[in-house]
C-alpha cells in the first residue's frame, strides 16, 4: 500500500499533470488527468466522446472577459482544463508530514513597479476615472516578482505546506501543476458555486492589515467603523448582486456579514444566494469576474483596468473551477455539474524559473494613494509570509492560537466572537434595503401585473437587479443593450426604462451617449411611458434645459436621505455628475422637480416621465422599491388622467 509521500513522490518522478486541493480541515484531494487548452468557456470538455459527464477543474484566465466583449491586455493565457482521471483524498496531516519544508531562496525579489509609480497611478485613476463618472471603483495590481532557482515542483510542494501549515480561512488551498506552469495559493474568496441549483457568491472587501503581533478587538473595531471601508464592501455587493440577478431567478438574497480572519490580514464579507437552472458554464460566463479584483461597473472597469495596468494579468482575478458531475438524478433541463470556482488571488505563479505574485488594491473615490500602497504590500506579505518567503509574524501566530490544559490540541480565538466587534458587523445591515436581506416574494401579482417594461443597458448591469424589482412588481422586463434597442423597439414598449451607465453625459464623441440621448428624446416626444435612471435622467433633465455638470466630490457608492415628491427617500447615488438649477427652482419646461437646496435634482416628472438620480435597485436604497413604484404609478398614468 502506498502512503501519501509515495503518492507526491510518483506525480513528481512521472511529471504528469496534477493538482492538489484543500477545502477542509481534514483531507487534501489529489486530482490527475490529461489537460486541454480550449477557446471559450462552452468548450470546457464536460462530458466525454459518449456523452457521460466527467470532471473537470479548468484554469480561467483574465483574458476571457473578451468572450463578454471586454478590452483587456491579450497575453493568450490557455483557458486550462484538466480532465481528471482520478480523484481521490489524503489526510491532510499525513500530506503535511510528507512535503519538504527547507526554505526556497530568492532571488532579486521586490515589484515590478516602484510605491511611488503605484502611487501615482492611484492619483491618476482617482482623479481621471471616478473623478469623471467612468466608474465607483477599480482594481488595479502590481505584481511582486522574483527568480527562483529550485526545482520548481520541489519548490511548490514546499509552497504549498506552508500555506497549509501556516495560512488560514482560505477558502482553498491548492497546487496545480501543469506543462510549463504552476499555480500555488490559498484563495480567500469562492467567486461563484453552483451545488443542486443553488448559485452563492460570496463578495469580500474591506482588507484590514494586522499591526505586529497580530490583530485585536480595539484595532479591528477601528477598521470596521472606517466609513471607506464599508462602502466599499457595499459597492461590491452591489456589483455582484447585478451578477446574481442574470443568472439567479429569484435575484439573490444577502446574508451577513461576517470576516475572512487570515494569517495577517482579516476581510469583510457577504453572502449572496439564489436559484438557476443555468448550465454552469454559462454562469461562470456571466460572472467573469469578480468586482473585488477589478472594479464597478465591471465592463467600464475592464476599460480602465487596461488604460492603466502595464502589462497583462495572466491568471490573477481569473478564476480555479472544478466542475463536478452530480450525483444525483437529474431531471431535463437540469445542470449535469455543480460548479466550485475560487478567485484566483493570493497565488504565487511559477514560470521558467520566476516567481509572480500580483497583488492590487480597491481604489475608491476617497481613497488615499499611500494607504493603496501599503494595502498592495500587505496583500503580497500574507502570501510571502505564508509561503516563508518573508519572515513569518512568530508574535502573532502565537497570539492566535490559544492552549486550553484540558483540550487535546489548540483552540484558535476568533475576533469574530467579541460581542463587541459581532455587533459592529451587524450594525451595518441597518444601511441596507430590506428587498436584498429577505426572502422576496414572487411579483405576479405585483402591483404592475400584466404589464411589460423594456429596459435599456447603457453598460452597467444594474439593469439585472432594476429589472428583477420591476419584475417582482409584476411587470414583465425584457432587458436590451444600449447599441441592440431599435427604434421599434423604442416605439412600441409599454414603458421604457432607460438605464445608467458610466461616462460624462455631455460627451457627444460616445456613441453610447449619442444613442442614449436619442432613445430618451424619442420615448419622451412620443409621450409614452418612460423611467430614466442616473445617467439617463441627467440625459432626460438636458433635453429640458437643465443644466449638467460635475459633482465637487463624486457619489459612488452613497447613500443620502432626499426629498422625492415630497416624501423623503433614503437612496444609494452612483454619480460623478449632476442635474443642477437654481437654489429654489421647482418647475421647468412642464417638468416637476425634486431638488436639494443647492439646485441638485434627484428627481423628475410630467406628462408621462418620470427619473431619478439614485439607483433605487441598489442595496444602499432603503426606499427603493416604494419610491420606484412611485415613480412607475406616475409614468404610466395617462395623460390628463
Amino acid at each position: 500500500m502506498t502512503g501519501p509521500a509515495d503518492t507526491l513522490f510518483d506525480l513528481a518522478a512521472r511529471g504528469v499533470p496534477f493538482a492538489l486541493i484543500a477545502r477542509d480541515d481534514a483531507s487534501v484531494e489529489v486530482l490527475t488527468g490529461d489537460v486541454v487548452d480550449v477557446e471559450l468557456l462552452a468548450d470546457i470538455p464536460l462530458a466525454d466522446a459518449a456523452g457521460a459527464p466527467r470532471e473537470v477543474l479548468a484554469l480561467v484566465p483574465y483574458r476571457q472577459v473578451r468572450e463578454r466583449g471586454f478590452a483587456c491586455h491579450d497575453d493568450d493565457a490557455p483557458l486550462r482544463c484538466l480532465v481528471v482521471d482520478e480523484h481521490t483524498a489524503l489526510p491532510r496531516d499525513a500530506v503535511l508530514a510528507a512535503l519538504p519544508t527547507a526554505p526556497v531562496p530568492l532571488t532579486d525579489a521586490g515589484f515590478d513597479l516602484s510605491d511611488e509609480d503605484y502611487a501615482e497611478i492611484v492619483r491618476d485613476v482617482i482623479t481621471n476615472e471616478i473623478g469623471r463618472g467612468e466608474g465607483a471603483n477599480f482594481v488595479i495590481r502590481r505584481d511582486f516578482v522574483a527568480g527562483v532557482d529550485a526545482d520548481p515542483v520541489t519548490a511548490a510542494f514546499t509552497w504549498f505546506r506552508a500555506l497549509l501549515e501556516h495560512e488560514r480561512g482560505a477558502y482553498w488551498t491548492f497546487l496545480v501543476v501543469t506543462p510549463g506552469h504552476i499555480a500555488v495559493g490559498a484563495s480567500p474568496e469562492a467567486h461563484v458555486s453552483a451545488q443542486d441549483g443553488i448559485v452563492t457568491m460570496n463578495p469580500i472587501s474591506g482588507t484590514f492589515r494586522h499591526p505586529a503581533g497580530g490583530a485585536t478587538v480595539e484595532t479591528l473595531s477601528e477598521f470596521l467603523e472606517s466609513t471607506k471601508e464599508t462602502e466599499e464592501l457595499f459597492m461590491v455587493v452591489d456589483e455582484e448582486l447585478k451578477m446574481m440577478s442574470a443568472v439567479c431567478s429569484d435575484g439573490g438574497r444577502i446574508t451577513g456579514p461576517h470576516l475572512k480572519e487570515m494569517s495577517r490580514l482579516t476581510h469583510t464579507e457577504y453572502m449572496l444566494r439564489g436559484t438557476s437552472r443555468l448550465d454552469p458554464r454559462d454562469i461562470l460566463r456571466e460572472t467573469m469576474f469578480a468586482p473585488t479584483v477589478t472594479g464597478s461597473p465591471m465592463q467600464n472597469a475592464c476599460t480602465v483596468i487596461a488604460r492603466h495596468e502595464r502589462e497583462p494579468r495572466g491568471y490573477y482575478s481569473g478564476v480555479a473551477a472544478l466542475f463536478t458531475p452530480r450525483t444525483d438524478d437529474v431531471l431535463p433541463g437540469e445542470p449535469t455539474h455543480d460548479l466550485d470556482a475560487p478567485i484566483l488571488i493570493r497565488t504565487a505563479y511559477l514560470v521558467d524559473g520566476r516567481l509572480r505574485v500580483p497583488v492590487g488594491a480597491t481604489l475608491v473615490r476617497h481613497s488615499d494613494p499611500y494607504g493603496e500602497v501599503g494595502e498592495t504590500h500587505g496583500k503580497a506579505a500574507g502570501v510571502l509570509g505564508a509561503i516563508g518567503a518573508i519572515p513569518r509574524d512568530a508574535a502573532a501566530e502565537a497570539a492566535r492560537d490559544e492552549i486550553d490544559e484540558d483540550a487535546p490540541a489548540p483552540v484558535s480565538r476568533k475576533l469574530a466572537d467579541d460581542p463587541g466587534v459581532a455587533a459592529l458587523l451587524m450594525s451595518r445591515n441597518a444601511r441596507l434595503a430590506d428587498f436584498w436581506l429577505n426572502p422576496q416574494d414572487p411579483g405576479e401579482s405585483g402591483p404592475f401585473a400584466g404589464r411589460s417594461a423594456l429596459v435599456i443597458d447603457a453598460e452597467d448591469r444594474f439593469t439585472t437587479m432594476l429589472a428583477h424589482q420591476l419584475r417582482h412588481l409584476g411587470l414583465d422586463a425584457r432587458i436590451v443593450p444600449w447599441d441592440a434597442a431599435s427604434d421599434e423597439d423604442i416605439d412600441d414598449a409599454e414603458l421604457v426604462v432607460a438605464g445608467p451607465g458610466p461616462g460624462d453625459p455631455r460627451d457627444e464623441t460616445s456613441a453610447r451617449i449619442r444613442r442614449m440621448r436619442e432613445i430618451v428624446a424619442r420615448r419622451r416626444a412620443s409621450g409614452r411611458p418612460l423611467l430614466a435612471v442616473c445617467l439617463s435622467h441627467q440625459i432626460l433633465a438636458d433635453g429640458l434645459g437643465v443644466g449638467l455638470g460635475p459633482l465637487d466630490a463624486p457619489h459612488q457608492g452613497l447613500q443620502k436621505t432626499v426629498d422625492v415628491f415630497g416624501q423623503p427617500a433614503s437612496i444609494g447615488f452612483y454619480n460623478t455628475f449632476t442635474a443642477r438649477v437654481a437654489p429654489g427652482t421647482t418647475r421647468v419646461d412642464g417638468a416637476e422637480l425634486s431638488t436639494d437646496a443647492a439646485g441638485d435634482v434627484y428627481a423628475l416628472r410630467g406628462a408621462g416621465f418620470a427619473s431619478v438620480q439614485g439607483h433605487l435597485e441598489s442595496i444602499l436604497s432603503r426606499d427603493g422599491m416604494t419610491t420606484l413604484e412611485r415613480l412607475i404609478t406616475h409614468a404610466l398614468t395617462p395623460v390628463g388622467a
